[in-house]
């Protein structure tokens, strides 16, 4: 029992540092090569764009949406498998965001190992409330101040026609990642994010890989799904997957009508 307790911490301290780090949202490795990358073709980048006006146009979007984005609901799932797709741990429930700091959670369904959902799930979820209301706060935005972008070229990611640039980190820091960011060309938010934390987490995890996918709903982009891989020192590889359906958006207008930088509105 007391190993089993020392193992599930250990991943505990890679689930809490990985959702931390992609929220505030790399040399690749093999899990990214076979997780992270976009099967579409990369093509020629338009001439008129650089790094410092994509910087810019990110910075100035994603402050026009978070200041007309007033809350949402969502029906979110925590889950811990291991490579075979057996799931070891889930936590299932109602996440609600009220603006400018509030989350709450309310648990509908759980299943599992009772010491996974203890130990790692639901300090999780604690942790991503606390940090919505400022109690924990580490800056992880991808910004200037915490990265420098290299533009790649254009590429289609489902139904988005993205920017597709590599994130460098300015720093060595467990919250900010090394690796690639897809942003929509037209509403420049961003789309995915596929990488690995830019400083080792602990001499026990081997690897840490994620993928963050992002959709588009009522004009705001919004998580939908988060894959975590996670390689410790004699425990093998567990998954972290977060599920975001059914959101209802509230009390927002759609950010197509008070964004209209292209126009010159």
């Amino acid at each position: 029992m007391l190993i089993m307790k020392i193992r599930a911490s250990l991943v505990v301290l890679v689930l809490l540092g990985m959702v931390v780090s992609i929220s505030g949202a790399r040399a690749q490795s093999d899990q990214e090569e076979n997780s992270g990358n976009v099967a579409a073709p990369v093509d020629p980048l338009r001439p008129d764009v650089d790094e410092d006006k994509l910087f810019t146009e990110l910075l100035a979007h994603n402050q026009q949406r978070n200041a007309t984005l007033l809350g949402y609901t969502e029906q979110r799932t925590y889950k811990v498998t291991d490579t075979t797709g057996k799931v070891r741990a889930e936590e299932s429930g109602q996440m609600e965001y009220h603006a400018p700091d509030k989350k709450t959670f309310v648990t509908s369904s759980e299943s599992g190992s009772g010491m996974v959902r203890r130990m790692a799930l639901k300090p999780l979820i604690a942790s991503e409330i606390e940090t919505t209301s400022g109690k924990q706060h580490h800056d992880s935005s991808i910004s200037p101040a915490n990265y420098t972008f290299e533009l790649l070229g254009e590429q289609q990611v489902g139904s988005y026609r993205c920017f597709v640039v590599r994130a460098t980190p300015k720093r060595q820091d467990k919250y900010l990642f090394e690796g690639k960011v897809w942003i929509d060309t037209q509403d420049y938010a961003v789309v995915r994010i596929a990488g690995h934390p830019a400083k080792k987490l602990s001499f026990w995890i081997e690897r840490a890989d994620f993928v963050r996918e992002y959709q588009k709903i009522d004009g705001f982009w919004l998580s939908k799904k988060d894959e975590t891989f996670v390689k410790v020192r004699m425990y093998g590889q567990k998954i972290l997957i977060i599920d975001h359906q059914n959101y209802t958006v509230t009390g927002a207008k759609k950010t197509e009508e008070l964004v209209r930088y292209d126009d010159g509105e």
